[in-house]
């Protein structure tokens, strides 16, 4: 365990990638606000960490701005600071046809992806440009989709290619503030999202195929790297996948 006392704050960490990466730094000594839609599988990852007061779950609905804004309240009332923000909350819509996508659904995912990403990003500037000892570090969750995309996902392909942005956006107005700003795009890593890959996933071929999958914990240790420099060094970009998987290639 880390001697660290680093403060995190962790979207969408109820489940999957961000459970993963919150247990991950409550096992290397943070102190972690998990925040989520729903309380009882944030409840449930604390518990699970066993790490008492270092685990604070916040339920927050990332595309409400106040409901942002009192995420990073609790953080620093509880915690004192913000160090790192994984900026991990996201959604996607069904696999239908683009031209059957409905705009609810398509306005759901840009909320959430898109809108919901830069709230998180633009509090986190607000807490960590303040703080003694100013700055800190902010990871954004692109996935493989922020620069290629998989048929039937226009929502989701377009805000995470716009979440690429962002990230280079929200890295140059950072330096000033000693906050460093990077992302990690995540290939295959096994969650209850990526099951339906055990069956077969459309390939652009118009194939079904199987694809390799990794451990989830693995994107664990990524973001505990990523954060593990100084704040002098960035990395900007960190793509963590399968290494069998379809994404290096044609087809």
């Amino acid at each position: 365990m880390g001697t660290h006392q680093k403060v995190a704050v962790v979207t969408g960490a109820g489940s999957g990638i961000g459970r993963a990466v919150a247990l991950a730094l409550l096992a290397d000594g943070y102190r972690v606000a998990l925040a989520g839609r729903r309380s009882e599988p944030l409840q449930a990852v604390v518990a699970e960490s066993g790490a008492g007061a270092r685990a604070l779950a916040v339920p927050t609905d990332v595309t409400d701005p106040a409901a942002v804004q009192a995420l990073f309240d609790a953080a620093v009332q509880a915690f004192g600071r913000v160090d790192l923000l994984f900026n991990n909350a996201g959604t996607g819509t069904p696999p239908v046809l683009l031209e059957d996508l409905t705009l609810a659904q398509w306005q759901s995912v840009v909320d959430v992806n898109f809108t919901g990403m830069f709230l998180c990003i633009q509090q986190a500037f607000r807490v960590m440009k303040t703080q003694t000892p100013r700055g800190g570090r902010i990871i954004n969750n692109g996935s493989i989709s922020s620069s290629t995309p998989r048929p039937n996902s226009i929502a989701y392909t377009a805000t995470k290619h716009a979440v690429r942005g962002m990230t280079k956006a929200a890295s140059l107005d950072g330096r000033k503030y000693d906050i460093a700003v990077g992302q990690i795009d995540i290939g295959n890593a096994a969650t209850t999202m990526t099951q339906r890959m055990q069956t077969g996933i459309l390939q652009p071929s118009g194939d079904l195929v199987v694809e390799p999958v990794m451990d989830v914990q693995i994107v664990g240790r990524s973001v505990l790297y990523m954060d593990s420099l100084p704040l002098e060094a960035n990395v900007l970009f960190h793509t963590v996948m399968a290494t069998k998987m379809p994404f290096v290639g044609r087809g």
